[in-house]
């Protein structure tokens, strides 16, 4: 049953956005393991379609957020407004409030409101004055960003990046996908024309699936065995902490779960390394533009130097 609900997610979000088939599919694995998901590529490629068509296949609450540089702290999370008639402050939400928080080019804003999303990525909950405010649930957010050699942009600092479960890149479609682009465009948006294929209340059931898929210990340890040589490659100044560890397990059971099965295989592991990994390592000597690109290299030559478990 789960994996037909699955199904017609994607198929739901691809009718709308073409040609991006495995972003669509990593999208999918981060939400079923309750991950948030960075979409990073030039402009134009379809980013902000399709976290919206992902967005309205929830059926939950979504909120749009344009970062910009003159963007506050407080126009994320909300603040506390003085009311002269009742002599109290009164808490107004901010647009984080959600289920769905669009956060349109995240890395135009500086970096210290961009540090308003933390608490609520990592907690689901914001602290304002002192007082614990609880976000919605479920709660993902989907930001979108342009490369960092783009004018007007602010690199995401790392402990930014380490809050997205996944971070993918669409690239550009071929040509026959781009033909059907501009049929299908003919008349409108198709991603407004789109319906809701669950409910909330099944977003979290399938959230709450995922822990069952199990995960036998040979292939723990392979996953392990991955982390522990990005801690001692020579080309790499940062390997994947713990934290980096645990997330790679869980999306490797969602993987496992939307793919139609109770269990994770080595396959699994070897698929979401790239996605959940890369902006978590540090290189040496690369620039921050390059950084993604040479530390998914680094990690698929590395794929192949570790033993497979039978």
């Amino acid at each position: 049953m789960s994996h037909e609900v699955i199904g017609r997610i994607r198929a739901n979000v691809e009718s709308a956005v073409l040609g991006k088939e495995k972003a669509v599919k990593f999208c999918v694995v981060a939400l079923l393991a309750n991950g948030h998901i960075l979409l990073e590529d030039a402009p134009g490629l379809g980013k902000t379609s399709l976290a919206r068509a992902l967005a309205k296949t929830l059926g939950c609450q979504f909120t749009r957020l344009q970062f910009t540089p003159d963007l506050l702290p407080s126009d994320i999370v909300g603040a506390n407004i003085f009311r002269p008639v009742t002599g109290e402050f009164e808490f107004r939400p901010g647009p984080v409030f959600t289920n769905v928080l669009l956060a349109d080019e995240i890395n135009r804003t500086t970096p210290r409101t961009q540090s308003a999303l933390l608490e609520a990525m990592s907690e689901r909950q914001v602290s304002i004055e002192g007082v614990t405010h609880s976000l919605g649930n479920p709660f993902l957010v989907i930001a979108t960003q342009n490369p960092y050699e783009f004018e007007g942009t602010y690199p995401l600092p790392e402990n930014q990046l380490d809050r997205f479960m996944m971070c993918l890149e669409l690239g550009y479609p071929s040509r026959a996908v781009e033909l059907k682009i501009l049929a299908q465009h003919r008349e409108g948006q198709p991603v407004e024309s789109l319906q809701s294929v669950l409910t909330p209340a099944q977003v979290l059931q399938l959230q709450k699936e995922v822990a069952d898929i199990r995960v036998d210990d040979s292939v723990s340890g392979y996953l392990l065995e991955i982390v522990a040589r990005t801690r001692n490659h020579p080309d790499l100044l940062l390997g994947v902490s713990t934290r980096g560890a645990l997330t790679a397990y869980r999306a490797a059971q969602a993987l496992a779960m939307a793919e139609g099965r109770t269990y994770v295989i080595p396959d699994d592991i070897k698929e979401i390394v790239v996605p959940v990994l890369a902006h978590r390592v540090a290189c040496r000597g690369a620039v921050r533009e390059g950084h993604r690109q040479r530390a998914s290299q680094i990690l698929r030559t590395l794929l192949d130097s570790v033993p497979v478990p039978a």
